[in-house]
Parts: structure tokens; C-alpha cells; sequence
């Protein structure tokens, strides 16, 4: 393989990339999120600078994939929180978790997802939507969710799934020191709301070292909704430098 010719490539193995260039569309995207208050110190100890906290509040997800172009269906858990950056508000993705590998190393390096092993599922059990995540076979959470109990308007769906979201993509050199290490920021595109819904929620998270999310604990859920959509991930870009400051 000639020179030039690596650096056409995406990703390695060089002769078969773990994941494929492209826009990926998702079809048939699945939520279920929680909104809960949690202590605001914890909030502090793991949100980053500049991003500033609005008031102590944590997202919980879990979203199953219908069908995404690259990767296939699959099922994911995460942690976002509720942030403002100057004037602008939006979402800082702290955790997520999922079992397909093309996904995890795309989000990783194409972007700035902080993606990690783990197994999700999103299920009806006896009239109610549950979502799970475990690692391993230790079980790390559990949201509960009344099933279809009452309708969310469009608006409040979108408003919920299309705020500015933002990560930190940290790049390591050869001396185990940040090469890149930026605040980055992205949104979802060209969304349709299929079905929303709402209901009565509850979240149980249990601890675990590889994935503390119940380092932000549960003081009072306040709000939960179930959603449909299809929509695009769109690319990310760069807001703070935090090696070039």
C-alpha cells in the first residue's frame, strides 16, 4: 500500500475498517428517557469546564436503533446532563454504554461519544416500557415507564431530543499526554416524531466500578417520555481547546 493511499483510509485495520464513512441515518430510533434531580455536588465533580450546570438534573436513556446505515440494529444506555455554554443551552453526554463495536469505535473516533462496552435492552413488560443496562453480568440500571399512559406533544418531543449536545474528545500521544483535547458540540438533524408519549417513571441505578453512573444518584425522578423518530447525527465540531487555551 502506497503512502498516499493510507491516508484515504478512515480508520484501521487498514484493509478493513472497524466502521464504514458515511451519514447515518437512524431509523426508527426508540427512547426512553428519565429526568431526575441529583446532588449538585456530584453534578460538579464530572461535568467539565466551561460548561456550566443549570440546576441538578440528570437524562437517563435507553434507545434502541430500528436500523442504522453501517451498523445495524442495536440497543444503547447513557447519562446526559442538562448544561449551558455562554448563551446557549444543551446537553453534555457524560456516560454511554452499548454492544456493538462499529458503533462504539465510530462514536469514539469520528466524533467524541464517550462510548464503552455494556449491554442495553428496551422491552414492554406487563404495561410498562422498561430499559436496562448491564456490564458484564452485574446490572447497573433499571427505568421503568407507564406504557403509552398519555401523549406528548411533538413539540415537547423535539425540544427534549434536539438540544445541542456536547462531549470531550480526548486524543492521547505517544507519551500518554492529550495530543487533542476538546469540548466538542453536535445535534441531530432532519428529525421526524413518529410517536411520544409520557407517563409515570421510576430509576433504580446500582454501583459499579467500571460504569458509576450511580455516582449521580436518584433523588426524585420528575419527568419521562417515550419516543420515535427517525433522524441523522450530524457532524461534530470543536467549541474549546483545552490544550491550546
Amino acid at each position: 500500500m502506497r503512502a498516499e493511499e493510507v491516508l484515504t483510509k478512515v480508520t484501521t485495520p487498514l484493509a478493513a475498517p472497524s466502521y464504514p464513512l458515511g451519514v447515518y441515518r437512524f431509523t426508527d430510533r426508540e427512547y426512553l428517557n428519565v429526568f431526575y434531580r441529583t446532588d449538585a455536588d456530584a453534578l460538579r465533580a464530572i461535568v467539565p469546564e466551561p460548561l456550566e450546570i443549570v440546576e441538578p438534573l440528570v437524562r437517563f436513556e435507553v434507545m434502541h436503533m430500528g436500523d442504522v446505515g453501517g451498523f445495524g440494529p442495536y440497543t444503547e444506555a447513557g447519562i446526559a446532563v442538562p448544561v449551558r455554554l455562554g448563551a446557549e443551552s444543551g446537553e453534555y453526554l457524560h456516560a454511554m454504554y452499548l454492544d456493538n463495536f462499529p458503533a462504539i469505535a465510530c462514536g469514539r473516533e469520528l466524533s467524541a461519544y464517550p462510548k464503552s462496552l455494556g449491554t442495553a435492552r428496551l422491552l414492554v413488560d406487563s404495561g410498562a416500557l422498561v430499559g436496562t443496562l448491564d456490564v458484564g453480568s452485574l446490572r447497573v440500571a433499571t427505568a421503568t415507564m407507564g406504557y403509552k399512559h398519555r401523549e406528548l406533544s411533538e413539540e415537547d418531543a423535539l425540544r427534549q431530543i434536539t438540544v445541542p449536545t456536547y462531549m470531550v474528545k480526548i486524543v492521547p500521544g505517544y507519551d500518554a499526554r492529550p495530543r487533542i483535547a476538546e469540548l466538542v458540540r453536535t445535534r441531530i438533524t432532519d428529525v421526524t416524531v413518529k410517536q411520544a408519549w409520557t407517563g409515570p417513571a421510576r430509576l433504580q441505578l446500582f454501583e459499579h466500578v467500571l460504569a458509576p453512573i450511580a455516582d449521580l444518584p436518584v433523588r426524585e425522578v420528575v419527568a419521562a417520555s417515550h419516543i420515535l423518530t427517525d433522524l441523522t447525527l450530524a457532524p461534530a465540531t470543536p467549541v474549546h481547546d483545552y490544550v491550546n487555551r
